[in-house]
This record gives structure tokens, sequence and C-alpha cells, in this order.
């Protein structure tokens, strides 16, 4: 297998590890927008006076960006590449501070569906934002080992080995991240510090734990990548940068449709949000593109919303070689062979025959490797923000992701090459 673009993933290494939270991942996307000269609107401004160019706005921990080219027309469509900027994860309580013999700890919730295992025994840092008297946030990242979820050593859990490891969601998690008496406010104190905040100014927060092991190659050819929240900045970082190459390529004519990047928040529990998919954040702002900065009518916004097209993004499973019984034997998509088509006519995924003839045409344009991923019949499989885009705006949709091992874990496993491939379609998805 040949190997592709390297500097895509060495990119993207970077961006996982300024990213360690979902308000992060922003935070990185839009400081890469700004370099590449979009402008961030206001959702509260008006939208009128926006020309063409590239353009974003930010709400929590979303981020809607989109190119309007010269010369669009108002019914044109748009093209979306669907994200998510969240990953499963532990979550500071409202009242954080405990302990139990000796030890200063921290209440945590979990968040998502995480693989408990993995959280423990490794180095965590502390992350996320503080949201500051008067309404403004600013973001914390502690990126060294300040806290540490114990196992129970194997001499007091005899059989573990044997029967499985069983934690208790409750009692088992709660990191230590200190010894001493419990110290109500700590944990909000130094994170205020951390910050260069005064603490009586943190009205309130959202904190996450983070592995502090760096992401990197793996394997004897380097051919791997392992790190954290591949699922889903994978498809976030591939996103922004091929909505930065659809604007440098600068298509334009009435028919040259809208480039659009949707990273929503909170699609690892359920979407239902402001800032998720099953929001009203997307429609918004696509209406407000037609009707505002075109000055489009309803007619003219039905018209774009029926020649859209919205490629849903997010990781897929690679066959695994120890568990190969777990995978339906007739589609076993691999590491760097390109990202796979997710199809499921229970519509758990909203790819049906036209999106797999557009997916095979982009594929074809851009030159890449394509691969199928499709459930076992006696193992459900997940969902996206795929079917719920296509139901919110009524707009042709098809699902993909590159592939990979131990999804929701601390730490992901993916091909080094795969991230380019995605990016590469996204590319020629965004200029269709």
């Amino acid at each position: 297998m040949p190997i592709f673009d390297r500097a895509h993933t060495d990119d993207l290494l970077t961006f996982l590890a300024a990213s360690p939270t979902p308000y992060h991942a922003v935070a990185s996307a839009a400081a890469r927008l700004d370099a590449a000269g979009f402008r961030q609107l206001r959702q509260t401004a008006s939208w009128e006076a926006a020309g063409p160019g590239g353009y974003y706005v930010v709400r929590g921990a979303a981020l809607i960006a989109w190119h309007v080219p010269e010369g669009a027309t108002a019914h044109a469509g748009f093209r979306i590449v669907g994200a998510h900027t969240d990953s499963p994860n532990l979550r500071v309580k409202p009242l954080p501070d405990t302990g139990l013999a000796g030890f200063r700890q921290v209440a945590v919730e979990l968040y998502g569906g995480p693989l408990l295992n993995s959280w423990l025994d490794r180095d965590l840092g502390l992350a996320g934002r503080l949201v500051l008297r008067g309404g403004d946030a600013t973001l914390v990242h502690v990126d060294r080992a300040l806290m540490r979820v114990p196992q129970l050593a194997v001499h007091l859990d005899r059989g573990v080995n044997d029967s499985g490891l069983l934690l208790d969601k409750q009692q088992h998690l709660t990191p230590v991240w200190g010894l001493g008496p419990v110290e109500d406010g700590a944990l909000v104190e130094f994170a205020a510090e951390e910050a260069g905040v005064a603490a009586s100014d943190v009205l309130g927060w959202d904190l996450m734990l983070h592995d502090v092991t760096p992401s990197a190659y793996l394997g004897r050819d380097l051919e791997m990548i392992a790190g954290p929240r591949l699922d889903n900045l994978v498809s976030v970082h591939a996103g922004v940068q091929a909505l930065i190459a659809a604007a440098v390529a600068g298509g334009s004519g009435p028919a040259a449709p809208i480039a659009v990047l949707a990273a929503f928040d909170h699609e690892e529990t359920g979407s239902e949000s402001d800032t998720g998919a099953g929001g009203p954040l997307l429609g918004n702002v696509l209406s407000r593109v037609v009707h505002g900065q075109l000055s489009g009518t309803a007619d003219d916004y039905a018209r774009a919303l029926a020649a859209t097209v919205c490629m849903s993004s997010d990781m897929s499973h690679a066959v695994h070689p120890n568990y190969p019984e777990r995978h339906e034997p007739g589609h076993r998509p691999r590491l760097n062979q390109g990202p796979a088509l997710k199809i499921n006519v229970n519509q758990r995924y909203a790819t049906d025959g036209l999106g797999r003839a557009i997916w095979a045409d982009v594929c074809e344009r851009a030159g890449i490797p394509s691969q199928y991923f499709v459930s076992k019949n006696s193992m459900p499989c997940g969902t996206t923000i795929g079917p719920i885009t296509a139901a919110k705006l009524g707009v042709t949709t098809f699902d993909v992701g590159i592939t990979s091992l131990s999804m929701h874990s601390a730490r992901e496993l993916g091909g080094a090459d795969d991230p380019y491939l995605l990016a590469s379609a996204a590319a020629v998805f965004f200029g269709e």
C-alpha cells in the first residue's frame, strides 16, 4: 500500500493535541479558518452585508463554517460535510470536591459511552471552559499528569483475569488528585488559577478529563496512529482542511454550490441539544445564508435544500483481528484501505443507492480507494448525525468514515493514511 500525504496526518496529531475538549476543538478549527481568511459572524448580528467569501459561527462547542462562491445564486444548493466535536469521556460534576481514606478525589459523570476500563491507570489532565461573571468564557487546558483512576490490584481481585473486570460506574471511576482532607472549591480554584482568572469570577464551568499521553504513529512501518478522540476529530480536521482548500480553489458561477462544514456537539449523547444535529443550528444558518447573504426567497431556500447533499463523516469499525466473528463476513473493512461507506437499511445510517452513487463518483474523481461497512445482522450498529440531518432538512445524505479499532476508548487506533484520503474526498465533494 503506498504511503500518502503524511503531512496531513502530522497536522492531525497537532490538532488532536490542541483539542482535549470539544470547546478546544472549535477554537482550534476557528483559528485555522481565521488564518485562511474566513470571518466569524455573530448569530445576533445581521448577515445582509456579508458578501461572497468564507464565514463561520460558533455556538458553544459547535461550529458551522461555509464558503459562498462569487456569483452564487440563492437556490444553487449546499454541499455539507457533517461531523461532531465531542467524544466519550469523564466530566466533572457540579460539586466536584470529594475524597475518602486520605485521598483527595474529583467527582465525575460519564459522558456518552466510553470504554470504562480504558480510563483506568492513565495519567489524566483537566480541560474545558470556565464561564465568567458577565457571560464571557475562557478555556483551560492542564496537559500534565494531574489525576488517575487507579485499578484495584490483582491481589484484591483474584478472579479479574478469568471472570472479567466489573466496574461500578458510581464507585470505581472516581479519580484521585492528591492527599489530605477534602477542600471544598479546590478544583475550580485550581482551574481558575491555571486559566489566569479569579476564582470568584467563575460562575459556571464545563470541565472534563483527558489522557495526556501524546498521539503517535504506531507499528514497525509507522502505518498506524494511536491517540485520543479520533472519533470524531479526524472528521472535523478533514472537514476544516477540505473547506479551506475549497475556498482557495475558488469555484464560481450561478451553479456553484456553497460548501458547508457542520461540526456539531453532543452526538455521543443523542444530538438533542441547541448545538447538536437534532437542534435548529444548521437549518438556521443555511436559511440565513439564503435569505440574508443572498437575498433569496422562501422558494429559493426550498430549491436550495432540494439541491443539497450532505456527507456525514464519522468513524467506522475496521475488522478486529482478535474478534473477526463480531463482523459481517462479507464486509470486512481494513485500516489504510480508504474511508468506508456506512450502510444500514434500517436508517441507522442515511446512505441509500443515490448516496452510494455520489460517493463512488467522489472517490473516482479524488483517485482514492473506498470500502463498505455493514453490521452483522445479529450485532446492532450505532448511528450518526446522518439520519438526523437528513430528517431535519430533507436533504440527500450518505454516511462515511475512516476505519478504526478501540472506538470509544480513551485511546483509539486508526490507519495513518486514511485521514488524508478522507480529506481528499471531502475536498472533491465540496467542489462537486
